[in-house]
């Protein structure tokens, strides 16, 4: 059976390992259980918390039990990794009401039935425990000196707010969860981002000192695109899990348009598909290599929002840009529609009209305005002066050019586009 650390490294999960020797050893011959922490500072995980999620299924897949722990507990401290200032604290309606958003959306990735997967929270143990205790039993293992050259506190250090007392016990408690997790579940690894290494060493430690255990740590990369920006951020804001947040068909078209050079790499990280076919995608290119893309996006919305809502953002996209005919032999393992499939375009934004609004035509600025592509009559004409407005995919020259109904295409509908990716239909009734 292959290792999960293989796996890890060939689809670019790993950056540093503790232990490498004795951890693929511990994959080879016991039943795992890792965990990962996941902050509950808002209802809804975004797409920068997708390569800690999709590690946890992969070890699900290979037979291996993943713990998820939303830090309902260490929420009410604030995490001081990568801040350079301290973080609002949250009340504990508020982390209990992120958490169970948290919750629903991880459902989809993990199966959690039959104890296959858990999904705990610290504030379980955290919000139990009793100071002068704490500080006897644990806090005596920690040395300030090994704690301020962390790099989470290190940042936080030469910053022009410092450190709060608060935040500096972050290490500490999370020290603690890893030691809770493995008197209660016999957890011995603990997964999370490059800025989290610190952390996990120290309950590494924690379980060494206080139990003459070894535990495990893996991190994973800061995952950029290749023009250097953050995983999930867009001029309009973060990719949310959470489809009131970010829809399917919003998703869906955030991987679509995936950079030439990020496709294969993405489908690595964010897909289940195997290896052997993603590698050849690699050599791909131009119908070849958008074909992959959709089967990216596919993928990837497939597992956030299930089969149905991946098929309605498919179908929907298949209405704005025409017809895509995937080629069976590029990933064939994907489920996406092959060949001409049926159109379904409710995920698409759009616009009613009765006919008669159409008989002497309508201004191009004014229908821009009209369906909500710009803000003002004022901002269409600018976009169109500017050349990013398009009328089924051809540029507006005028400012006034009339959309009548002889620009109805064979679905009778019209596209309106502004700039590359904002889209919207304007159908007759």
């Amino acid at each position: 059976m292959t290792n999960v650390v293989d796996i890890f490294k060939e689809r670019g999960f790993v950056e540093q390992t503790t232990h490498d020797t004795e951890l693929y050893d511990y994959f080879d011959h016991e039943t795992v259980t890792g965990y990962i922490g996941f902050d509950p500072t808002a209802s809804s995980l975004h797409i920068g918390s997708l390569v800690p999620i999709m590690s946890l299924a992969h070890m699900q897949r290979m037979g291996h039990r993943p713990i998820a722990l939303v830090g309902g507990g260490t929420g009410l401290v604030g995490d001081p990794s990568g801040k350079t200032e301290m973080r609002q604290l949250l009340t504990y309606e508020a982390i209990e009401e992120n958490a169970q958003g948290i919750k629903t959306q991880l459902s989809h990735f993990l199966d959690f039935s039959d104890q296959k997967a858990l999904l705990l929270n610290n504030a379980e143990w955290l919000t139990k425990l009793e100071y002068i205790p704490f500080l006897r039993d644990i806090g005596r293992y920690f040395s300030v000196n090994r704690m301020i050259k962390a790099e989470s506190c290190k940042m936080r250090l030469d910053s022009e707010e410092g450190l709060s007392f608060i935040e500096f016990n972050y290490m500490v408690l999370q020290a603690y969860d890893f030691l809770e997790l493995f008197d209660r579940h016999n957890c011995r690894l603990q997964m999370g981002g490059s800025d989290q290494w610190g952390n996990i060493v120290a309950g590494v430690e924690l379980i060494r000192r206080t139990r003459q255990q070894t535990a495990f740590g893996i991190t994973f990369p800061l995952i950029t695109a290749s023009g250097g920006e953050k995983m999930g951020k867009t001029a309009k804001g973060a990719i949310w899990l959470d489809p009131r947040r970010t829809s399917p068909y919003e998703y869906y078209q955030y991987w679509i348009n995936t950079d030439d050079r990020d496709v294969a790499r993405f489908l690595a990280l964010f897909t289940l598909l195997p290896m052997d076919e993603i590698r050849p995608v690699e050599q791909l290119e131009g119908a070849d290599l958008n074909s992959a893309k959709a089967v990216l996006a596919f993928e990837a919305t497939m597992l956030a929002h299930g089969e149905q809502e991946a098929l309605k953002a498919f179908r929907s996209a298949t209405s704005m840009f025409g017809i895509r005919d995937i080629p069976e032999k590029i990933l064939p393992s994907s489920t996406i529609p092959r060949g001409a499939s049926d159109v379904d375009d409710q995920s698409v934004p759009h616009t009613d009209l009765e006919a008669a609004a159409l008989k002497a035509g309508i201004p191009a600025f004014k229908l821009f305005h009209m369906v909500g592509l710009t803000s003002s009559g004022g901002a269409a004409r600018r976009l169109i002066e500017q050349g990013g407005a398009y009328l089924n995919g051809s540029r507006i020259e005028a400012f006034d050019q009339l959309v009548t109904a002889d620009d109805l295409n064979d679905q009778n509908v019209i596209v309106l586009r502004s700039g590359k990716k904002h889209f919207h239909q304007v159908k007759i009734k």
